[in-house]
């Protein structure tokens, strides 16, 4: 089954980083038939020369949209995506590193079941060193429990995930919202009828800090988190008992110290890695 990877890149974004993220992609058991690379905005001279260079190598494969300004993840997906030209699209975030086998252990799902529309998988957090693992996200593996998380909280982890192109714009890509687009994205596709299942397994590495729970804790993070609820709820996608969830939720972790903060988030959505 043929795929295309969909990725964006902004210019705050680490040269060694965006090259492991390529490397890892470009290292699958399966091999992708496109790479479509959106350049949200200018970029420095050195991701500029990283892209070239890798669009140089291998010229049937990669396709590289550059955008005269910044735009937001999701309206830079939005616009990759109506490049990609497999059906099939596996996203992939330019920090990140995916394990060899991901895309084809996602391909084979949606090979077994032809109704799937979102395929995910768990992830291993780390700080600076792929191999010392700090967390594990895991996220519901099966549809039932998928659609009972969607009003609460994000049952995907967003830079694993493969999905079908058209589905993904038949419930309206992911918009213009400039945070949380894509657990609007998916909670539309969810609440239209589309199935969904995440592999029960790490199939990807996340590159986290520290400084991801101080940005979790920040008032524009909490907000933009009620935000998207709001709009999911005005949708009628979430109970009002789910809006008031993530409101007393968001309210609490914004609130409470660092130290707490970060013990609240690790047991609500993550476990440590066995």
């Amino acid at each position: 089954m043929k795929y295309s990877i969909l990725m964006s890149v902004y210019q705050k974004e680490k040269p060694e980083y965006l090259v492991q993220s390529i490397e890892s992609m470009l290292s699958q058991t399966a091999f992708p038939e496109q790479f479509v690379i959106v350049k949200d905005g200018p970029l420095t001279p050195e991701l500029d020369e990283i892209l070239c260079q890798y669009a140089a190598s291998y010229p049937d494969l990669f396709t590289i949209l550059p955008l005269t300004e910044n735009v937001g993840l999701g309206r830079a997906l939005d616009l990759g995506m109506a490049v990609c030209r497999n059906e099939l699209v596996a996203r992939m975030d330019s920090d990140d590193i995916s394990l060899p086998s991901r895309c084809q252990r996602e391909l084979e799902r949606f090979a077994a079941d032809p109704e799937l529309a979102i395929v995910g998988t768990n992830i291993d957090e780390f700080y600076d060193d792929p191999s010392d693992i700090k967390m594990s996200r895991v996220v519901p593996s099966e549809y039932a429990d998928i659609k009972k998380a969607i009003g609460r909280r994000m049952p995907f982890n967003h830079p694993t995930v493969m999905y079908k192109k058209s589905e993904v714009m038949r419930c309206g890509g992911y918009g213009t919202m400039r945070r949380k687009q894509d657990r609007d994205l998916f909670s539309r596709m969810i609440n239209m009828d589309c199935k969904a299942c995440n592999i029960n397994e790490s199939l990807l590495l996340f590159r986290s800090n520290e400084d991801n729970y101080r940005r979790r804790k920040s008032w524009t993070y909490c907000k933009s988190t009620v935000d998207v609820t709001v709009q999911i709820w005005k949708r009628g996608h979430c109970s009002f008992a789910d809006l008031l969830y993530v409101i007393v939720g968001q309210a609490v972790l914004f609130v409470v110290p660092l130290p707490v903060m970060k013990i609240l988030s690790d047991k609500l959505l993550r476990s440590p890695k066995k």
